[in-house]
């Protein structure tokens, strides 16, 4: 019935989504600039396509790993901020709130994306080990737009998530002891 703890909460609710958004977008532009990197090599004058030349892994993996170091530094920022902010600006109650509304979203929502991830997945691999029709059709195409979405959920953001909790929980039990002094 406290006001304070109903804040947290709801903002504590959100932070898993905002957290799963800024991921998910950073995988797309992460991806993005490697597919941009691969049409060059390939549209380079290198003779890659006629197997005359080796294509450069190095880069590609330069710019996810540049990419993914990136986009890190915001959502640990994110993950590190939000708890001690809302402490000191709006006090203990309303970080306790936080903490319980984060873990319970951050939980399901984690669930959620591990199988979806994972149900995307299987569905591409049960389309290609099925008849020869359903392959060459649009259920194929459809699955394996599903797989894209499905990789970065059960692979990068759903693990992220449970790293997420773990980091606010932790850092709000550092910060309460000044909380208390206030």
């Amino acid at each position: 019935a406290n006001v304070k703890t109903l804040v947290g909460l709801f903002i504590g609710g959100l932070m898993p989504f905002v957290f799963s958004a800024i991921a998910l977008r950073a995988i797309g532009r992460g991806a993005a600039k490697i597919i941009k990197e691969a049409r060059r090599q390939i549209d380079g004058a290198g003779g890659l396509m006629s197997g005359l030349a080796e294509p450069d892994y190095n880069r590609c993996l330069k710019i996810a790993t540049n990419e993914s170091l990136k986009r890190m530094v915001i959502l640990g920022f994110l993950a590190l901020i939000a708890p001690v902010a809302l402490g000191v600006w709006l006090g203990a109650e309303t970080l306790a709130g936080f903490l319980i509304g984060s873990i319970l979203v951050g939980f399901l929502l984690s669930t959620f994306m591990a199988n979806a991830g994972g149900a995307w997945d299987n569905a591409k691999k049960i389309i290609e080990l099925s008849g020869r029709k359903i392959r060459t059709s649009e259920t194929l195409e459809a699955a394996v737009v599903g797989d894209t979405i499905g990789d970065p959920f059960k692979d990068a953001v759903g693990p992220a998530l449970n790293i997420l909790i773990k980091l606010m929980a932790i850092i709000s039990l550092i910060i309460i002891p000044l909380l208390a002094l206030k």
